[in-house]
């Protein structure tokens, strides 16, 4: 009678490890399909003990931790053991242990490679906008992130030299392409901050192989350089960025197409230090570029008028004012990076080891993929624009239907239609040339800033000295 209680037992238990794993959670199941994972998880050679954190298991807890509003490993892990609690399943334990570990265990390159994958599947289904005659417009902006001030991580990305050591925390540099139809990041690169206006140029040109031909990159003026122009015209990409200011401008030069809009030439600038000879020869030795100003009339705005440059020369075929509505839509990179730092709280990284900090970026970019391709689906369904939709509201709607996917085994495609039409519910504010006074009107609390090592501050709080 025992044997037989027991089987029937181990049999509950299997079945609901089963349905763990055909039944993912928040829906992305549908968005990131089993098969895909299990692809990936083959190609990458990614071998698991059978365990409960098997690579699915694992990537799909990570991912839900990602996205919840505590994303730490004991909420993550109490997730997984109400998932399987509701299914009869508490064999699990609560110790985050081996789920920490089984994170470890799982390649950078896995979750690096669904990230991009998710991303240039849902830009292959929104390619174009409106402008620029539909051609497939993609942003590229850097940006900067923190992390705990443990010693891999400050020997991997150093803080700021004018912090004293032991005071400040590591910071890194991340530089992405994202897609301005659908809101999708195609790639990121990082790399040690240096400083402003360092290094993001060299991250760019690693992500190169993100724009295709027939592509415009819509970028701000610190690539606006000779040698990222040339080696995304090399891929038959143009570009439009605003104009650095270091290259003296007169409107009575080059071959005139309308006021303050004309073609000049660039000359080939002597050989950098990072570029071999043989790829210097390679480069052209001359240049054509546009440079035109618009007229900024709208109240409130600070700046009177923007200077761009773009390798879009036919005045006929892109008029000045679409060139200037097209860069005016790269403010979305600062929206998109914004949306990833601060709503899904990315801003301050919680992993300890440099290999750790890579995998829990690319899980949110994964994660933040697949809900701009949900927010893709309810746009579809509801007959609006991906971008009209609330990036926040979408995140929302699914953390509280977290709680409630898994018992739905029978109904999830009511469900499903539900998340989606509260998802097309939640639209962006029309506020064009909206104005707002850049100050803060709360106070902040008075603190007590830690301005030596914290080893040295508990010392001599012990000893009173």
């Amino acid at each position: 009678m025992r044997q037989r209680i027991h089987g029937r037992m181990f049999r509950q238990v299997q079945q609901a490890r089963n349905d763990l794993l055909h039944g993912p959670d928040l829906c992305f199941g549908r968005l990131l399909p089993r098969e895909q994972v299990e692809e990936a998880v083959a190609r990458h050679r990614v071998v698991f003990r059978q365990c409960l954190y098997t690579p699915l298991v694992t990537l799909w807890t990570f991912l839900y931790q990602v996205l919840c509003p505590d994303p730490s490993c004991r909420c993550a892990v109490a997730r997984l053991l109400a998932f399987l609690g509701v299914h009869g399943d508490d064999s699990a334990s609560a110790d985050t242990g081996p789920y920490c570990k089984a994170r470890e265990r799982v390649p950078e390159a896995l979750v690096a490679d669904l990230a991009r994958q998710s991303g240039t599947k849902l830009h292959s289904r929104f390619p174009a906008t409106k402008l620029l005659k539909g051609r497939p417009i993609k942003l590229a902006d850097g940006t900067t992130l923190s992390m705990p001030d443990t010693p891999g991580n400050q020997k991997a990305w150093p803080q700021q030299p004018n912090c004293k050591p032991g005071v400040g925390f590591p910071i890194l540099r991340l530089v992405a392409v994202i897609s301005l139809s659908c809101g999708a990041v195609l790639d990121v690169a990082l790399a040690p901050y240096a400083g402003k206006k360092t290094g993001e140029t060299s991250l760019l040109r690693q992500l190169f192989a993100q724009f295709q031909k027939g592509d415009v990159a819509v970028v701000d003026a610190l690539f606006a350089n000779y040698w990222t122009i040339a080696g995304l015209l090399k891929r038959d990409v143009d570009v439009i960025a605003a104009r650095d200011g270091k290259r003296r401008l007169d409107w009575r030069t080059g071959q005139r197409l309308g006021h303050k809009d004309h073609v000049v030439t660039w000359h080939k600038p002597p050989k950098p230090e990072w570029m071999s000879a043989a790829e210097y020869q390679k480069m052209p030795d001359t240049l054509c570029i546009r440079e035109l100003a618009v007229e900024v009339k709208q109240p409130g705005f600070r700046t009177k008028e923007v200077v761009m440059i773009t390798t879009l020369l036919d005045p006929e075929v892109y008029p000045k004012e679409e060139v200037a509505a097209a860069y005016r839509t790269r403010w979305h990179a600062e929206l998109d990076l914004r949306a990833i730092k601060q709503v899904m709280a990315m801003d301050v990284l919680r992993c300890k080891s440099p290999s750790m900090v890579r995998k829990e970026i690319q899980m949110h970019l994964l994660a933040y993929n697949l809900i701009r391709t949900l927010l893709a689906e309810a746009a579809e369904a509801a007959g609006t624009e991906p971008r009209e939709l609330s990036f926040k509201g979408a995140l929302q709607t699914l953390n509280a239907f977290a709680s409630v996917w898994p018992l739905a085994t029978g109904s999830r495609d009511t469900l499903y239609a539900v998340i989606l039409k509260a998802l097309a519910a939640h639209r962006v504010g029309n506020r064009p040339d909206r104005v707002e006074p850049r100050a803060v009107k709360r106070r902040p609390h008075k603190l007590v800033y830690l301005t030596e090592p914290r080893h040295v501050a508990r010392t001599r709080l012990l000893t009173g000295v």
